[in-house]
């Protein structure tokens, strides 16, 4: 389907299944093609007017958007770049800065290029890397920017060697990032075949090319162990079959090898990395195109997965955020029917069991949850269930 195409049936359908950087391809592969995998549309009817037991009101964004990106700078401030501003699907290149100290947001510098599916990643110099993506159209950016909290400005530094969106990147100990998967220039999945790995340096301003994945994939996870591997978890490959494979990367041979399977294959799950070094698998889609609520731990030590406590609610696309007891909080997203999300779950590895958490004002998908260093989350914007584009903030409370 061409890109223009999946961007009309999206608008029409109205189908948003994704939180923070995710696969446009996954809804080509699965809904909007018609395979029957994929997850399914919906809408829900909570009232935002209801107040959520530990989520607050904190305030608005100056732009409403959704499929943004969120992040922690070393000042304790967060900020919140590009994405769209509604289902007609004008990309934004406007960003904004929150001060939890005001509780304010204040625009910032624009970005050079309007993106959407892009990565963000904090870089040990204090800058932001903000690479790939697609336009509004759906054309794949091979571009990068840096983004200067000091100047509040946004500049051009090197470009992917594959224009791709929906990869993930992740912030190696060396302080390189490493980009992997994703749907590439050609509308597939970035593969062995074709792309593969990218190196971005911060000393050269360069994107180097890297060992290839065994299976391209996207709508992936990527987490960073203790011992500074990363674990590629899941996702769907560039036939829509969702992927049980992980792979791990090894930075000082620059090498990704197989490790062990997941117990059930998943896409647009959570990967959270634990306090005793395993790893939380949450949620995601079946290969039915079905929201799973099963859970699975990896352990790096074995290279295995084992089946964990599951979720009270199945859902895809939900954000996870590990918290500073160690827990794991997982908000909105949406069901088994497509249906958007207030709920929240919490994990808790002593027990290895999910527990209510409250609910937010909102439902939401396509939004982004950041702990921030006080120990409250920020629930930044999204989608609510009547398919409007948020310009609404919330603060989930620590708990006492």
């Amino acid at each position: 389907m061409p890109r223009s195409a999946a961007l009309s049936s999206l608008i029409v359908a109205s189908v948003v299944s994704l939180a923070i950087v995710v696969s446009l391809a996954m809804f080509e592969s699965h809904e909007l093609q018609g395979t029957g995998r994929g997850p399914r549309a919906g809408a829900n009817g909570l009232s935002s007017a209801v107040l959520a037991a530990n989520f607050v009101p904190a305030g608005r964004l100056a732009t409403a958007r959704m499929f943004h990106t969120a992040t922690l700078l070393n000042d304790g401030n967060v900020l919140i770049a590009g994405g769209v501003d509604g289902f007609k699907y004008h990309a934004l290149s406007t960003a904004e800065v929150y001060d939890p100290a005001s509780g304010k947001f204040t625009v910032t510098g624009v970005l050079n290029t309007t993106r959407i599916f892009n990565t963000a990643t904090l870089l040990p110099n204090g800058r932001v890397l903000i690479a790939g993506g697609c336009d509004g159209e759906g054309n794949e950016i091979a571009s990068a920017e840096l983004y200067d909290p000091v100047a509040g400005t946004f500049t051009f530094t090197g470009t992917l060697n594959t224009a791709r969106n929906a990869q993930t990147a992740t912030l190696l100990n060396n302080g390189k990032v490493l980009i992997t998967g994703g749907d590439d220039s050609a509308g597939d999945q970035a593969s062995s075949v074709a792309d593969g790995g990218e190196l971005y340096d911060p000393t050269t301003g360069a994107f180097t090319r890297a060992d290839n994945l065994h299976t391209g994939r996207d709508s992936h996870t990527a987490t960073l162990l203790k011992n500074g591997r990363v674990l590629i978890a899941g996702g769907a490959d560039s036939d829509g079959n969702v992927l049980a494979s992980t792979e791990l990367y090894d930075p000082a041979s620059d090498r990704f090898t197989p490790t062990g399977s997941l117990s059930t294959a998943r896409a647009l799950h959570t990967a959270t990395l634990l306090n005793n070094g395993m790893v939380l698998i949450a949620g995601g889609y079946d290969h039915n195109g079905n929201a799973v609520a099963s859970a699975e731990l990896y352990d790096p030590r074995t290279g295995t997965f084992a089946v964990s406590g599951s979720m009270l609610t199945p859902r895809y696309g939900a954000p996870a955020t590990p918290l500073p007891d160690g827990s794991v909080l997982i908000a909105g997203g949406q069901d088994n029917d497509g249906n958007s999300l207030a709920s929240a779950e919490l994990y808790d590895p002593s027990t290895g069991a999910f527990t209510a958490a409250g609910r937010m004002n909102s439902t939401r998908q396509n939004f982004t949850t950041t702990l921030l260093i006080n120990g409250q989350v920020l629930v930044a914007a999204g989608v609510n269930f009547d398919r409007r584009a948020l310009a609404s903030v919330e603060l989930r409370q620590p708990t006492r």
